[in-house]
């Protein structure tokens, strides 16, 4: 019987970690790799992604980057068909990009819910699918952690964020996980999702200015918004095999926000 130090391990694993040069993204690739996998990362912009690997190389974590835009389709397969020249196989896929728009339901523009709705839902789909056939399900094992959002779970008070599209977004992203861990697990895949409250990222920094931080951390019980450290342990959880057993579940790491 293995001791709850090997069953966190990641030694020998690799991983896909999209969205992973900065925020939310680059958190889990830190915990991934702090833990010993191998990474590759993506996302759009090459200097962040540099500055990514800098920092993981620093804490000294083998890590490579590929700069690709997931919100279109043909960049897809080529990702998969990279990240499997430099890893060998893809053990974990951290499905992380996303994108959010502001507006009020009745003047939202058809062409921003089409953009947030083909990057936040669609591309999982797509990459997920090509990264279970490319290596997750010949090898009857995988690890599946898809990022939605306490913003997938409800809807908005009034009068605060005008988001349609990411809601309804992240609430697809809850129901793919299910969908998916009921078709997948009899290839010994794993499929969960990781819902954050607030967090400080480029994407919040809008609703923070906008809202105060002193607003959201009084509705939050634990009094506060998410930190650099707050979705490691979940990450580790959902990527090794002290979560083998868990699949198709939505974790809310908000300090209780969805709780009350």
């Amino acid at each position: 019987m293995r001791t709850s130090q090997q069953l966190f391990s990641l030694a020998g694993k690799t991983a896909l970690v999209t969205g992973g040069s900065r925020g939310l993204g680059l958190q889990m690739a830190e915990a991934l790799g702090e833990q010993g996998a191998r990474i590759v990362l993506s996302a759009r912009k090459q200097s962040e992604l540099d500055e990514a690997l800098a920092h993981l190389a620093a804490r000294g974590i083998d890590a490579s980057a590929i700069a690709v835009d997931l919100s279109i389709d043909a960049q897809v397969q080529p990702l998969v068909d990279r990240a499997m020249e430099r890893l060998g196989h893809i053990d974990i896929l951290v499905n992380n990009a996303g994108a959010s728009w502001g507006a009020p339901a009745e003047d939202y523009p058809l062409e921003a819910w089409d953009k947030v709705m083909n990057l936040n839902i669609r591309s999982i789909f797509m990459l997920t699918q090509a990264v279970g056939k490319a290596s997750m399900i010949p090898r009857r094992y995988g690890r599946i952690i898809n990022i939605s959002s306490i913003a997938g779970l409800a809807g908005n008070p009034p009068n605060t964020m005008n988001t349609i599209a990411y809601n309804t977004s992240k609430g697809a992203v809850v129901n793919f996980t299910r969908t998916l861990a009921g078709e997948w697990g009899r290839y010994g895949i794993t499929v969960n999702s990781i819902a954050p409250g607030f967090f400080p990222s480029k994407m919040t920094k809008g609703v923070l200015a906008a809202i105060g931080e002193e607003t959201l951390t009084k509705e939050a019980p634990l009094g506060r918004i998410g930190d650099d450290e707050d979705l490691k342990g979940v990450t580790v959880l959902f990527a090794s095999d002290a979560g083998k057993h868990i699949t198709g579940q939505t974790l809310a790491v908000d300090g209780g926000v969805s709780a009350v």
